[in-house]
């Protein structure tokens, strides 16, 4: 059964038991799982040796922000459990991404093995212009989105989180190798829900996405693997 590695889905359940059979159920349709706050919180590192011993990939989605000190040292303590990709917040700071780049690799080294990817978060995709503005931040979300990953990229991250809207243009400001992990992506005719800025799965990789996060579409679908596969086939060749 033919994946793509760019298709993250996004297990937001609040149970291991709900998870697992998520996991189960979608197969080798998909390769890549997303473990955010929802299920780290309620389970631990339970579900990512699941997801490990499973043979797949886990994006640790805890988009941690602190001072670089404390951050640091969360990292070396969650580099341990084999995620493949981590994340922070970029409004942490220059020096914040630069301490958690170190600690990543620092603890990778120490244990002998890759370190995972680090990215950070720029504008979340469930904001708008309208609550933007309430930050008083003076600028545009896109002029925002591409400041934070040029910052993230000088601190030596290895990509960011940001919407599809804005790929393009971090593309082009921060090269070809620099990662752009999207969510806010619908397959077309699906539900919005609470996101904002989206684009379909196609349309998010042609603007410059690396890797799309799609959680409902997929885990709230009566067929799961079938809409996994809907998805794999419309980013085939893109």
């Amino acid at each position: 059964m033919q994946h793509d590695d760019r298709l993250i889905v996004a297990l937001d359940f609040p149970t291991l038991e709900q998870a697992k059979a998520c996991v189960v159920e979608l197969g080798d349709a998909v390769s890549y799982y997303k473990v955010g706050m929802e299920l780290y919180y309620a389970v631990g590192s339970e579900i990512i040796r699941f997801l490990k011993e499973q043979g797949k990939h886990v994006f640790l989605d805890l988009k941690l922000q602190d001072i670089p000190n404390t951050v640091a040292h969360a990292l070396t303590v969650l580099s341990d459990l084999g995620a493949d990709m981590m994340n922070v917040h970029a409004v942490g700071g220059k020096k914040m991404m630069a301490e958690a780049v170190k600690a990543v690799h620092e603890a990778a080294e120490a244990a002998g093995r890759p370190a995972p990817k680090l990215i950070a978060v720029t504008i979340l995709t469930s904001m708008d212009d309208e609550q933007f503005a309430d930050l008083n931040y003076n600028n545009t979300i896109a002029e925002q989105v591409i400041s934070l990953a040029k910052l993230a990229k000088e601190a030596g991250m290895d990509g960011v989180v940001a919407s599809p809207k804005e790929a393009a243009a971090i593309r082009e400001a921060c090269g070809p190798e620099f990662l752009i992990v999207t969510p806010g992506v619908r397959p077309a005719g699906s539900s919005l829900d609470d996101q904002k800025r989206v684009a379909t799965p196609a349309g998010a990789l042609q603007n410059g996405s690396s890797h799309i996060v799609v959680g409902r579409p997929i885990t709230k679908a009566e067929a799961r693997q079938a809409a996994a596969l809907a998805i794999v086939e419309e980013i085939k060749g893109v």
